[in-house]
């Protein structure tokens, strides 16, 4: 961890995160595991791990750690769609070809989208899974060609060009492969309550780099000079109250540091605050201003 401090309306000090910080995994509460298994695995082109009776693990391939935790609860309160919580989860293909073979497969069985857009900094495509959560699936562009004005990065929303992505599949062999490569999260959106909360939690007690803030009722965090790790809205939630405990969707969340040392010093300065949730296995666990869980590895 550097030595760049943060600090935000005199609450709580956090030093910059660690260039290494990313998002390492999600845990949702499902309503019928095997439709959602279809989805991830067959369709978003994820690796299925393990799967019991009410519970599954995909990843990004054989290899990598996991991804994406599901437990089937056919009985969880469902979430108001204007309460804090998940606004999208994005998940990030390494090469553009592979986002065009799961756009072709999305088409092939018309899954409904909700949009595209070319974001500057990377390419989007938006549409929900099986039980209303939105995901966004994406490739980021090289760092070399981000948009800046005045040393700050511009991320915008221009139209996806769609043809120029299939123009990424030259066969049928192509179109057809459901195999995607080390494809991870590569942030999270919430919709927050108050976005002044959310920024002092994640900016001011995590210490997250705000990269943009001109964007209404929105504000985008990273580590690292990434484009954005983190994105909070009000523009469905503001003031609103959180969904009971249990409910459906996104239950928790997970930032890997790839730093003891960083993972131990952030443990110490957030355990006294409101935000401690206590110790969990590999790491240890805060609750953001809204009560969403978010837990820390080390």
């Amino acid at each position: 961890m550097n030595d760049q401090n943060v600090r935000l309306n005199g609450s709580i000090q956090a030093s910059t995160l660690p260039f290494s910080t990313r998002i390492a995994h999600a845990r949702f509460r499902v309503s019928n595991l095997e439709r959602s298994v279809a989805f991830y695995q067959d369709l978003v082109g994820m690796v299925l791990l393990s799967k019991e009776r009410h519970r599954a693990i995909l990843s990004g391939n054989a290899e990598q750690d996991p991804v994406l935790y599901l437990t089937e609860d056919a009985t969880a309160p469902r979430r108001n769609p204007r309460s804090p919580g998940l606004f999208h989860m994005a998940l990030l293909y390494p090469r553009r070809s592979e986002l065009a073979r799961v756009f072709m497969r999305l088409h092939e069985v018309r899954w409904p989208f909700q949009g595209f857009a070319d974001h500057g900094v990377s390419e989007a495509l938006y549409l929900a899974d099986p039980d209303a959560n939105g995901i966004e699936l994406y490739i980021d562009r090289p760092r070399d060609d981000w948009p800046y004005r005045n040393g700050e990065l511009q991320m915008v929303t221009e139209p996806l060009d769609v043809q120029s992505l299939l123009s990424e599949l030259r066969s049928p062999q192509q179109r057809l492969s459901a195999t995607a490569t080390d494809v991870a999260i590569g942030h999270m959106h919430l919709q927050v309550s108050d976005l002044n909360k959310a920024e002092e939690f994640y900016h001011g007690a995590l210490g997250f780099d705000v990269t943009q803030r001109n964007f209404p009722g929105a504000l985008f965090m990273s580590a690292g000079g990434y484009h954005h790790h983190i994105g909070v809205n009000t523009w469905n939630s503001r003031g609103a109250s959180s969904s009971p405990e249990g409910a459906a969707g996104l239950s928790s969340f997970a930032l890997a540091l790839a730093d003891a040392s960083s993972a131990e010093s952030l443990r110490e300065t957030l355990r006294p605050s409101p935000y401690w949730n206590g110790e969990v296995d590999g790491g240890f666990q805060l609750r953001d201003p809204d009560g969403l869980r978010l837990d820390i590895l080390i």
